[in-house]
């Protein structure tokens, strides 16, 4: 890589760049909001105001209270919060947990160790586009059921997935109902009571405010048993001394976020076409996964038949571009992807898969590039491939 080349970035869907107004926050917070918010003096309570702030704008985003936002330190946290939590609350209830196949790991293994703890789990399957089908959840309640948890958006294709159709199903049979909402929150609508959910997650670092933050929603009413013992912080939910410089970025991301929303969509959403569209006119032997138009905007994911996504990542990193293969939480794993192959996909097929997705800091010209780069690297390495014979 020419190191005087600016680097191209097209990974936000495994983490987003601090904005710098978001850095020079949470650095303010360092040296002036230094305080436990729990304590009575005057360096405390400009913590607590400045914690109250930050809880008011991230419910406002919501449409919530600020007393139903729990802070914690990320997605997988509050994964973790919302099912072991609420399995324990309600376990006099029922034992009965329902979830889909493309569920990141921050839900599935939580389910695992309940499963193993004496819950059963059930996990719906998907169409080929990556969809839950609603009336499958509704086939699978039972009278001993009391959570499902149906991510709003998939990290690795993008489906957007039938949330409040299911949400309404649930409400009229008084279950429980989480969504991870790590992808879609600042990408597209996520109010609650339009999304029909009970609880929901989301991580500060997927929306360009630092890692290490996020926020779990817990409607009114709702019963979570504490995993973090202590202090009885965050209105008992989570103990520990807040994190008052993060909680300051994310509040400040998600007021950068909201901000034209439908704007950003729709110029992201142009960009991913050009480059899925450009693509598959380019490159042969190629596939575009996910739901045509149920998708994030900035998520392409696509399939090259008889080469790895993984050398093809390595590639584009010479050339200054960074794009994944799959999810950056579970790439340490040799194993292709459960969101591909549920799907319907071939090991192969899911092996040879890349994800390119964009931000609204993304230009067309690096797009350009992009498209000039690939179907070379794309060529060179099915030459040298042995499953390749034409």
């Amino acid at each position: 890589m020419d190191n005087n080349k600016k680097y191209i970035y097209f990974d936000h869907s495994a983490t987003t760049p601090v904005l710098p107004e978001i850095a020079e926050i949470v650095g303010k917070c360092f040296l002036k909001f230094y305080g436990n918010a729990s304590e009575p003096h005057t360096p405390g309570q400009q913590a607590r105001e400045l914690l109250d702030s930050s809880r008011l704008a991230i419910a406002n985003a919501l449409g919530a209270k600020p007393r139903e936002i729990v802070f914690t330190s990320g997605g997988t946290e509050s994964d973790n919060l919302a099912i072991l939590g609420t399995a324990e609350a309600y376990q006099k209830k029922g034992n009965h947990i329902i979830t889909s196949e493309i569920e990141h790991p921050a839900v599935l293994m939580p389910l695992r160790y309940l499963s193993r703890k004496g819950f059963r789990i059930t996990r719906v399957g998907v169409d080929k586009y990556g969809m839950v089908d609603p009336d499958d959840i509704r086939k699978a309640v039972t009278d001993d059921t009391i959570l499902v948890s149906i991510m709003h958006a998939n990290n690795i294709v993008g489906t957007i997935q039938p949330i409040p159709e299911i949400g309404k199903f649930l409400k009229e049979r008084q279950i429980l109902f989480h969504t991870d909402a790590v992808q879609s929150f600042c990408s597209i609508d996520t109010q609650v009571d339009d999304l029909n959910v009970d609880l929901l997650s989301i991580s500060g670092h997927k929306f360009y405010a630092p890692k290490g933050i996020g926020a779990l929603y817990v409607r009114k009413g709702t019963k979570i048993i504490p995993r973090l013992l202590g202090g009885g912080h965050e209105h008992g939910m989570r103990s520990s001394t807040e994190n008052v410089p993060g909680i300051a970025g994310l509040a400040k991301a998600v007021q950068i976020g909201q901000k034209d929303i439908k704007e950003k969509f729709k110029n992201i959403s142009t960009l991913r076409n050009y480059i899925k569209d450009s693509l598959l006119e380019k490159i042969e032997d190629i596939s575009f996964n996910g739901h045509p138009s149920e998708r994030l905007a900035g998520n392409c994911n696509f399939s090259f038949k008889y080469i790895e996504g993984e050398a093809i990542v390595l590639r584009l990193d010479r050339e200054g571009i960074a794009v994944s293969s799959g999810s950056a939480c579970s790439s340490s794993s040799m194993k292709p992807s459960h969101t591909l192959t549920a799907m319907g996909l071939s090991a192969e097929e899911a092996h040879g898969s890349l994800r390119v997705t964009l931000g609204f800091e993304n230009t067309k010209k690096e797009a350009d590039h992009f498209l000039e780069v690939l179907p070379k690297i794309i060529s060179d390495l099915r030459k040298i491939s042995p499953l390749y014979n034409k």
